[in-house]
């Protein structure tokens, strides 16, 4: 079957009724189901599905946004694209043309090369279907190990501690403990942003059992810590020493259970001597905490009738990431916190199907039903549940290695699929100059608006959310329907249907007895093939199928049958290892990989922003959810502000060792004195440079092979720019984008952001050491299409060029060049379509307006005046939520709005 001839789905084309579908949101790891509401091929809205036992009816702000991300305009890949030769442009083609090409070259490669000289990188947003069939191409088709996936920078490290430690990648804990825990401790976990609808649940149970002990370590105060007992704001990097600090409390105080030790694990004696040494007061130096807080800390840990741990990022992202899960883990073995209500370790995925990808092997390091290719007997069985006569026993490169095999000529294919490793990966000067050095770069990709697209030389139109069908498997091991909404545009297909087409081809070229391993019908077929591989495994759900899923809804693994119980691993104190004990690992507290310096004196991390994901390819199309943060921005403790001499929003280069991006510059007093932040989001298709990732390290951990993303010494430095633009332009995102995304490389600083302000535009902001020559700002006037604007100012002598394009009281662009003293008023022109009493004391910047309101709850788009008005007139937080409805939707702004309620209070105090 031709990929152009696969059938449309049922229900959704013209004249079709309107419906309400389940499936799950696409973004984190959680796994929230929603219902998708439609008419025809037109997604209505997106609502919580309170069915799904996992998040109960809830969604955060970008899943409620998600009917708004399902466009069908430039922001999507719609048809093949190719190039002959890297010096032409792509042209688009018949996306039969494609498969064939695609196949031509992987032919022609293996031949020449062999199979390693190719490289598949994926995605955690593939789902578990498209990972089984990319695994399948990979190792039985092609022969080669080098399939890895972005879950390497992002869950590695959390799968090495799980199998060193418990013997299996299987978080032991449910949501259902977040209900019932007495102590919980979130470890480098922005929970509040990074999970909203998790940290709801934990909120409401604290509120609840007001008694129970929540601890939360991050180097930066967030909204997490809001609800925080303690706050261990420790030295980026110290997790070991802090958690070896804790156990040498619990096991000095008599707080550890010997005999759950003696009988359930083993390595706890080597592990005791090490953690002799951490006393609290060598933690205190190490980590930069009070030996009091660390102190008390591990006794509300050990007295815990259940403990439970929630821990992500700041664990993972590591050079030492394998070392901190299992120090975390270590709490639990030593007192016997796992495997019962309330209790476990328990790793967030972030992405909505990692923990799929790695049931079916999507990785270097793994092979289906969570075997290890350096296994003879895996590999075998491997091979025979295929039906071929071998896999290949060769290691495969993990990403960072990947693109550096791309750069020395190993690899000579790179497919990337779902995923932006031109925005995502660390240390993107390397990165680029592998994409740029590569012989050739297939990328399968749903949207037109990733970085990576740039060294594309074949384009595959790849469905997306909520145009295809599969499983997908969250944190708590639960495996739900991910079910098409509406039909695919133009020649998108949903990415396992696009690997079969090509792998087909292929076959004849290399294999043709091996054409039928590609023959599916549909999901279904692949889903039933796959969970064979699981029989007799740790996640064993060789007994689940579709029919089952649609009749009994989500379930957890292991799946014997349906049951409505949250399932808990090793409750029988029985792990997943040979001798079915677990394993304490003696593992040392090592420093960062890049330390401070005098050259490179702030420690600089990055992180999530509560209302965008990723590189923002799908939250960047909703300009509602540009609204919490306009434009990136990097953070510094007043006090490093004025040791830098650094004023708000003055213009600064920040620096690693690996390159350097100009931003302008923020004070926070959320972070520590000598620490940095910046939003992990911003890559080059938003700003100036090669994006936030250009600074970030790619040091690994030893053992998961995850760079150290979380930390980078990190120099800054004052720009002092004479010249300073500023523009805005109503109209369609993606359009936008495309036509004005080329001035992002004429200034050293320059931001091109999408906004929320007047309905839908693009902001953009531009500074220079000298201003730009006329024929410069003639183009640029040209391209906001302000040629004739309705009012102008121009001074060419002083570089200064005003402009407004409105008509009555709505403003369609403007540009303040030279002078742009008058931004912040037009803004608010644009916003509130009120027309100001003399538009031309505007443009001269003659007139001031207040500053303007900040979006503090994007759904129901209450902006911070609002609720401090509402707090003047009396209200507190339920009357704010009856009177301006904030708070009411996802809940994702409550700790912002909790603390306007606390610092109006306390100013009335001081009064």
């Amino acid at each position: 079957m031709n990929l152009v001839d696969m059938p449309s789905l049922t229900g959704t084309g013209p004249g079709a009724q309107p419906r309400i579908l389940s499936s799950i949101c696409c973004y984190c790891g959680t796994g929230c189901g929603v219902k998708i509401h439609t008419d025809g091929n037109q997604v209505l809205k997106v609502s919580g599905d309170e069915r799904h036992p996992s998040s109960l009816g809830k969604l955060c702000s970008k899943g409620m946004a998600l009917g708004a991300t399902v466009r069908r305009d430039g922001s999507r890949i719609l048809s093949a694209q190719w190039r002959e030769s890297k010096d032409e442009p792509r042209r688009n083609i018949a996306l039969d043309d494609a498969c064939d090409i695609a196949a031509a070259k992987l032919a022609d490669v293996i031949g020449t090369h062999g199979p390693d000289s190719i490289g598949f990188y994926l995605s955690g947003q593939l789902l578990t279907e498209d990972y089984a069939v990319f695994n399948k191409l990979a190792r039985a088709l092609v022969g080669t190990n080098n399939i890895d996936t972005n879950s390497r920078l992002c869950m590695s490290s959390a799968v090495s501690g799980y199998k060193l430690t418990l013997g299996a990648d299987a978080p032991p804990a449910c949501y259902d403990d977040l209900d019932h825990a007495d102590t919980v401790m979130i470890a480098g976990s922005n929970m509040a942003y990074a999970h909203p609808v998790l940290f709801r649940r934990l909120e409401a149970a604290k509120e609840r059992r007001p008694d129970m002990k929540i601890i939360v370590v991050d180097p930066r105060r967030t909204d997490t810590c809001d609800i925080a007992d303690i706050h261990l704001a420790i030295t980026p990097g110290s997790d070991v020493a802090l958690f070896h600090a804790m156990l040498n409390v619990m096991a000095r105080g008599g707080l550890v259970d010997l005999d759950y030790i003696d009988r359930h694990t083993e390595g706890y004696a080597q592990v005791e001597t090490r953690i002799r040494a951490f006393t609290p007061e060598l933690a205190q130096e190490l980590c930069g905490v009070s030996a009091a807080d660390i102190v008390q800390c591990a006794r509300w840990f050990g007295n815990a009738q259940a403990a439970l741990s929630l821990y992500t990022m700041g664990l993972n992202q590591s050079s030492s990431g394998t070392a901190k899960n299992s120090a975390l883990i270590h709490l639990h073995l030593a007192t016997g916190q796992i495997g019962k209500k309330g209790a476990g370790p328990f790793s967030l995925t972030g992405q909505p199907n990692a923990m799929g990808g790695r049931e079916a092997g999507g990785m270097a390091t793994l092979l289906p039903g969570h075997r290890d290719p350096n296994d003879t007997q895996h590999r075998a069985e491997v091979a025979r549940l295929w039906k071929v006569d071998a896999v290949p026993d060769k290691p495969g490169h993990t990403a960072i290695d990947m693109f550096d095999a791309v750069l020395d000529g190993r690899v000579k294919v790179l497919w990337v699929a779902a995923t932006n490793p031109a925005q995502s990966m660390p240390d993107q000067a390397k990165v680029r100059a592998a994409l740029n050095a590569a012989e050739f770069v297939i990328v399968q990709e749903a949207f037109a608006n990733t970085e990576t697209l740039a060294y594309a030389d074949l384009v595959l139109p790849a469905a997306t959310w909520p145009e295809k069908s599969g499983t997908v498997t969250n944190s708590e091991r639960r495996i739900s329907r991910v079910r098409a909404a509406i039909e695919a545009p133009g020649d998108a297909r949903p990415d396992w249907q696009l690997v079969c087409g090509i792998a087909r081809r292929l076959a004849l070229r290399i294999a043709p007895e091996k054409t039928r391993l590609f023959d599916y019908q549909d999901e279904a077929e692949i889903f039933a093939e796959h969970v064979r591989f699981t029989a007799g495994r740790d996640l064993d759900y060789s007994a689940l199928d579709y029919a089952t899923l649609d009749k009994d809804g989500p379930q957890q693994w292991p799946y014997k049958g349906p049951r409505s119980a949250p399932v808990r691993l090793y409750a029988d104190g029985v792990f997943a290892t040979a001798n079915g004990r677990a394993r304490f690992m003696d593992v040392d507290y090592v420093p960062v990989a890049e330390r401070v310096s005098t050259g490179y004196p702030l420690r600089l991390t990055t992180g999530r922003m509560r209302d965008q994901w990723h590189t923002m390819s799908r939250s960047g199309l909703v300009p509602a959810l540009t609204r919490h943060a306009e434009e990136p921005f990097i953070y510094l403790h007043p006090n490093d502000m004025l040791r830098h001499n650094i004023q708000d929003d003055a213009f600064v280069k920040v620096e690693t060792r690996r390159g350097h991006i100009v931003l302008a510059a923020m004070a926070d007093e959320n972070l520590n004195p000598g620490h940095a932040w910046l939003p992990m989001h911003w890559g080059s298709a938003f700003m100036a440079g090669n994006g936030v990732n250009a600074l970030a390290n790619s040091a690994r951990d030893p053992i998961s092979q995850q760079p150290e993303l979380k930390h980078s010494a990190a120099g800054i430095s004052v720009q002092n720019y004479a010249w300073q633009a500023t523009a805005w332009i109503r109209g369609y995102i993606p359009s936008l984008r495309q036509r004005l995304s080329k001035w992002l490389a004429v200034f050293p600083y320059a931001v091109l952001m999408p906004s929320a302000v007047g309905g839908e535009g693009l902001r953009m902001r531009f500074a220079s050491p000298e201003k730009p020559d006329t024929a410069t700002l003639t183009e640029l006037v040209r391209d906001l299409q302000l040629d004739d604007a309705g009012l102008t100012f121009d001074d060419p002598a002083l570089g200064i060029t005003r402009r407004i394009q409105y008509c009555g009281a709505r403003v369609d662009a403007f540009l303040l060049a030279g002078d742009t003293r008058g931004h912040e008023a037009l803004l608010q022109w644009a916003d509130t379509h009120v027309l100001p009493a003399d538009p031309g004391q505007l443009l001269q910047g003659r007139a001031r307006a207040a500053a303007r309101a900040r979006t503090v709850c994007s759904c129901e788009n209450v902006s911070d005046t609002a609720i401090d008005a509402g707090i003047t007139a009396g209200h507190l937080l339920e009357g704010l939520q009856a009177t301006l409805k904030c708070g009411t939707s996802c809940g994702s702004c409550l700790p912002e709005i909790k603390r306007m309620i606390q610092r109006h209070n306390t100013q009335e105090i001081r009064v």
